[in-house]
């Protein structure tokens, strides 16, 4: 089995995931509010000493631990922009040290999220069977992660498939990261709702909802405005996903996170899209799907990315 540990900004997670993808012993803690990095940490010793307690602990052969990013692999360090206790935090360290006092010296690996969700998905999900594929968390934020012959392919600090931060509009307005017009910038839930604001659109109740939910629940009324922030934000994620066929030759691009949850109001401006992008023969036949995996996809992605990127036995 494998010890799976999901480190997010309101919950850190853990489980004993099954070959078949079942869970044991799933735990969680919230994510400490206004701790220091020991005291963030300390929710996750707790996760694994309740993991220890379980009577298939021995049976744990190695650990994959997923977190919310920034992730540096190469020095199993971590930066959430959501954990602000956390700056360049050897976590991966610091989990093999208490995975040892519990008696488990197991060969660890650490992922980031978008990287762990794209090992989910590949394994049990939307992306299963397809030897190459992008996948996506569409949120506050832009992440992914790709899958090339049938293989997880990380890169050297676990940020590769980072779809996020692709220029799609080369004078387009500046992104966080430093860049213009990234995706992110366009696509994200924060920037539907920030660009649906600006172009008037407000809920129609003055106590309503004025995130990304808010505006898809307006533009599936018919809000012409709504309807043109994710026509927009649509209209990038087609752009980056077309970029990336085109580059790597994957068949398929898998959505999930917050945004995606908006279903057609998403899907059908991509799809629409991607037609005037993915225009080669070798990618006209790219197909865009919503993630399978729901609630557990994070510890379900710890556990995959560490099958795939530890040596077998």
């Amino acid at each position: 089995m494998t010890v799976a540990i999901d480190i997010g900004g309101t919950k850190i997670a853990g489980a004993l995931v099954h070959p078949d993808g079942t869970m044991t012993a799933a735990t969680r803690r919230p994510t400490p509010r206004g701790a220091d990095g020991e005291g963030v940490f300390a929710a996750v010793a707790e996760v694994v000493t309740e993991l220890a307690g379980s009577s298939l602990w021995s049976g744990a052969v190695r650990c994959g631990i997923g977190s919310a990013g920034p992730v540096d692999t190469s020095r199993g360090t971590v930066s959430p922009v959501n954990i602000g206790a956390w700056r360049e935090f050897p976590v991966q360290a610091r989990v093999e040290a208490e995975l040892a006092r519990h008696g488990a010296a197991l060969p660890t690996v650490l992922a980031g999220d978008g990287v762990a969700m794209t090992a989910a998905e590949h394994w049990l999900g939307a992306a299963r069977g397809h030897a190459n594929a992008l996948c996506m968390v569409v949120s506050t934020g832009v992440g992914g992660g790709l899958i090339l012959d049938n293989q997880l392919h990380p890169g050297p600090t676990g940020n590769a498939g980072h779809i996020g931060h692709i220029s799609v509009a080369f004078d387009g307005e500046p992104c966080v990261c430093g860049s213009r017009g990234c995706v992110e910038s366009i696509a994200s839930g924060t920037a539907i709702a920030r660009w649906a604001l600006e172009q008037g659109w407000s809920p129609a109740d003055p106590e309503g909802d004025a995130s990304a939910a808010g505006v898809a629940a307006a533009a599936e009324a018919g809000d012409p405005v709504a309807v043109a922030a994710f026509d927009r934000a649509g209209r990038a994620l087609a752009a980056a996903i077309a970029a990336t066929a085109t580059l790597v030759e994957t068949d398929i691009a898998v959505i999930g996170g917050g945004v995606a949850t908006s279903g057609d109001t998403l899907f059908a401006p991509i799809r629409a899209h991607l037609a005037d992008y993915a225009t080669l023969s070798f990618v006209s036949g790219l197909r865009v799907v919503p993630a399978a995996l729901g609630t557990h996809a994070g510890l379900i992605g710890a556990a995959a990315a560490a099958v795939m990127l530890l040596p077998a036995g």
